[in-house]
């Protein structure tokens, strides 16, 4: 009989040398030195090796059992021991306030699309903590309601330098070039196709193995992500909690080998701090509040274009709640391959009028749609109840075609932020990114329609039910 060791642990690969536990949402437990987690309570009066214990909160005490998170760090010191915070220059293209006695941000009804944003010159030396620019949001941080979207574009690594984000929990999305992360509770490798959510509070620094980095971020504020529910799809298929992956435990040593700056994100503003040890000198922990990565190209994908479109959720990967039951605060949807069937029904996205704000970016490959000018690194808006679709080429196209069983989006990788509020963009984004694209123009000309040219067809019809005919402006 053979009987398992240990838990499952991934496997490392080419692109990526580290391994991970696995599923979302467990309560994990990890140990770089056997027997160092201790037993039957979380702070013994003396930790092994003369660790430190220290817990880090994602919830409040008084949670719910099913919702609580937090973890429990065992140490080389604690993280109280630190310097002086100081403020840093405020950062102009960095927003958190989306409310409008804010200058610096406007909300319009106007569609909006940019380009792919530029990755800095080799002469300037940009890292990840510097080179957030902010796209858009809702809400702010202090009353822990809202979002905000941002894009990142870096080409140095962060070296004795750690950020720790105090206004929400962050999903990264690269785009080109890897990140690779250490956190407090090991170290994860993302590529483009992949995501990471790092929660607020979390220690991390980020360095680049392929020189440059770029992509996207959503940062929630006041909410944690979930996996949606599943409903009538049943056990299997979107996102499975099996293919998320969370660090082991993996520390440092370097006390009193040189200075280490912390900057703290909090409403916006960046401060700084600095410590005399690192960061990242957890020897074990455990909990349910963990930093996660996920494969976007293993989503199952539900597609039901057989008779109608089904509604975008079904691409959900993760969601986050609002404060107003059954609302949420934003999901998280991706676009991969799928095969469209043969059946009578209109194959491209419907036109549509969102309750929804949709910010939308491609992460690989060519967009298949006509409605927007979508390109790698690049974003469209679609502001909430604002008409959107193909084109009128596309639309004629696409009610002629012989219907046959399609393989669609072969090569790609899209993605939508589909946000319940109104979202507001910021000055940066429509007037300093320099990838704001122009105003499609003559996009929707010499639509006429198929109707207006069959009310003869349409009158007789009408008085073959005993209806009264059509009436003509000048008849």
């Amino acid at each position: 009989m053979a009987t398992a060791t240990s838990s499952f642990i991934s496997t490392p690969t080419k692109d990526d040398p580290y391994i991970y536990q696995t599923g979302f949402g467990n309560r994990f437990a990890s140990e770089a030195i056997p027997g160092t987690l201790p037993i039957a309570c979380n702070t013994p009066q003396r930790c092994k090796y003369d660790l430190v214990s220290e817990q880090l909160n994602g919830t409040p005490f008084v949670s719910s059992r099913a919702s609580i998170q937090h973890a429990w760090f065992y140490r080389v010191r604690p993280s109280v021991v630190h310097g002086t915070l100081s403020r840093l220059p405020s950062t102009p293209d960095l927003e958190a306030d989306f409310n409008l006695s804010n200058g610096n941000v406007t909300f319009t009804p106007q569609d909006m699309g940019w380009d792919a944003f530029s990755i800095p010159s080799t002469s300037e030396y940009i890292d990840f903590t510097q080179s957030w620019k902010t796209i858009g949001g809702h809400g702010d941080p202090s009353v822990k309601e809202g979002l905000a979207v941002h894009i990142y574009a870096a080409n140095t690594s962060m070296e004795k330098k750690a950020f720790v984000n105090n206004d929400g929990d962050i999903l990264i999305l690269p785009q080109e070039g890897r990140l690779d992360i250490q956190t407090e509770y090991g170290k994860m490798m993302v590529r483009p196709g992949e995501l990471v959510v790092i929660q607020a509070g979390m220690r991390f620094k980020v360095t680049l193995p392929d020189g440059v980095g770029r992509g996207y971020i959503q940062e929630i504020f006041g909410s944690h992500y979930e996996l949606p529910e599943l409903g009538p799809i049943g056990s299997n298929g979107m996102a499975m909690p099996r293919d998320f992956e969370i660090p082991v435990a993996s520390f440092d040593i370097d006390v009193d080998k040189g200075e280490w700056e912390i900057v703290v994100k909090l409403m916006g503003n960046l401060w700084t701090y600095t410590q005399k040890h690192t960061p990242f000198d957890v020897v074990a922990w455990h909990g349910t509040y963990a930093p996660y990565k996920y494969c976007l190209e293993k989503f199952i994908n539900a597609s039901t274009t057989a008779r109608d479109q089904s509604d975008p959720s079904i691409y959900c990967v993760l969601t986050a709640k609002s404060k107003r039951p059954g609302v949420s605060l934003a999901e998280f949807l991706v676009f991969t391959p799928k095969w469209n069937a043969t059946t009578n029904t209109f194959r491209p996205p419907y036109y549509h009028r969102n309750v929804a704000t949709e910010l939308m970016g491609m992460i690989y490959g060519v967009w298949g749609g006509s409605g927007t000018n979508l390109t790698p690194g690049g974003l469209t808006f679609e502001p909430s109840y604002m008409p959107h679709g193909e084109s009128f080429e596309r639309w004629k196209e696409a009610t002629s075609a012989d219907l046959q069983p399609t393989f669609v989006g072969e090569g790609a990788m899209a993605f939508m932020m589909h946000i319940s509020g109104h979202v507001g963009l910021t000055s940066w984004a429509l007037e300093r990114s320099g990838s704001l694209q122009g105003q499609q123009e003559g996009f929707w000309d010499g639509w006429s329609g198929g109707f207006v040219d069959r009310l003869d067809e349409v009158d007789g019809a009408l008085k073959d039910a005993g209806l009264k005919g059509l009436e003509r402006a000048g008849q």
